[in-house]
């Protein structure tokens, strides 16, 4: 099929009955952003070249009725200011890291601290704010958007610069294959993953507590009231983290254990097993009311789950609609947090000449029962 470069001109728009692209806004430096939605039979998703952010993402019910099942925000006025995290590109560390600092190769660096004491998701400035290049393409396998940019070194603390590139697909058969790869000039960290909220009901449907969720780890991180890993690395089996067989999300939130406690709910990373390369299956969510479900495959060796502890009444989302406690999930795969400052989790280390890479689908489909 023939391949569409853009160039990101804001009087040029792309259409096509698989592409789409219009404006999205502006940023405070008068930069343009871009909205791109790619469609297939199964379905849309939109995406925003800034923050690599997933705007919508529209599947249908067991009766073929569409709907948007993240959360998120109408125009490109609602990411500007902090928020939480909707539907970005998450680095250049996903997730935390003790006191913003670490040590690589005899070095220490400090980070920007901007989660309590800790450094969380890239810092102040992370690559949920980046505006990237964008080209999208049409491809056998359906529609396809890549994001590219750079980080300079130093940016928010971190050494080295890092080159990135960004792949979507959206596959005729309802997978959404994000492809994040990076290089670096000189030795850094890195862990990119994807800050998608879904609700299989539909964004802004209600708690998603029914949800059921199966999850492939026998392990999980413990962590300490900071959300900074204690090292361990402790069975589900007995706990309310046992989610290897299907349990409703809300089932044992609240039950009365430490973790949770910590958490406010889940916001717990568990245990896939050492990387090979391969895609494995991390997790299974299913919404018996539409009868949507979501699969979730990386070649990650954790994936943490967030319950959206903390969304509340002020978080107003698209249509006006209202983000409250624990209305949507995330499924981020990745490396454990504290990763760099952990020496038996798997280093997070990335030296020049090699390539950094995490593959993550969120496979939809409908279940007929």
């Amino acid at each position: 099929m023939t391949t569409l470069p853009l160039v990101l001109l804001p009087s040029m728009v792309l259409a096509s009955p698989c592409l789409t692209q219009e404006p999205f806004g502006k940023l405070a430096d008068g930069r343009s952003a871009e909205l791109y939605t790619l469609r297939s039979a199964a379905g849309e998703v939109a995406i925003t070249n800034y923050g690599g952010i997933i705007v919508a993402l529209r599947v249908p019910d067991r009766a073929g009725q569409l709907a948007d099942i993240t959360l998120g925000y109408d125009t490109l006025d609602g990411y500007l200011p902090r928020h939480p995290y909707f539907g970005c590109i998450v680095g250049r560390y996903a997730n935390r890291i003790a006191k913003g600092q670490f040590t690589l190769a005899g070095r220490s660096y400090k980070l920007a601290i901007n989660n309590g004491p800790n450094h969380l998701h890239g810092g102040q400035v992370g690559f949920d704010r980046l505006l990237f290049k964008a080209q999208a393409e049409e491809t056998p396998e359906g529609p396809r958007l890549t994001l590219t940019a750079s980080s300079p070194d130093g940016d928010e603390g971190y050494p080295g610069q890092v080159d990135l590139t960004c792949v979507y697909t959206w596959t005729h058969s309802g997978i959404l294959r994000l492809d994040y790869r990076g290089v670096t000039a000189a030795p850094t960290i890195l862990n990119l993953t994807n800050h998608a909220y879904f609700n299989l009901a539909g964004a802004g449907s209600g708690p998603v507590g029914n949800h059921l969720l199966r999850l492939r780890a026998t392990r999980y991180v413990p962590t300490d009231e900071g959300n900074i890993p204690t090292g361990e690395l402790a069975p589900v089996a007995g706990t309310p983290f046992d989610f290897t067989t299907p349990h409703r999300l809300g089932e044992r939130i609240d039950a009365d254990h430490q973790q949770l406690k910590f958490g406010l709910g889940y916001d717990h990373c568990f245990v896939l097993g050492q990387p090979t390369g391969m895609l494995v299956q991390a997790a299974r969510v299913d919404e018996p009311t539409s009868g949507r479900y979501l699969e979730c495959w990386t070649t990650a060796p954790g994936v943490q789950l967030y319950t959206g502890n903390h969304l509340n009444p002020e978080v107003v989302g698209k249509g006006g609609v209202v983000y409250d406690h624990r209305t949507g999930f995330c499924l981020e795969p990745g490396l454990f947090p504290d990763s760099p400052n952990q020496p038996g989790f798997l280093s997070p280390a990335l030296f020049p000449g090699q390539l950094y890479r995490n593959v993550i689908e969120y496979r939809f489909g409908v279940s007929r029962n």
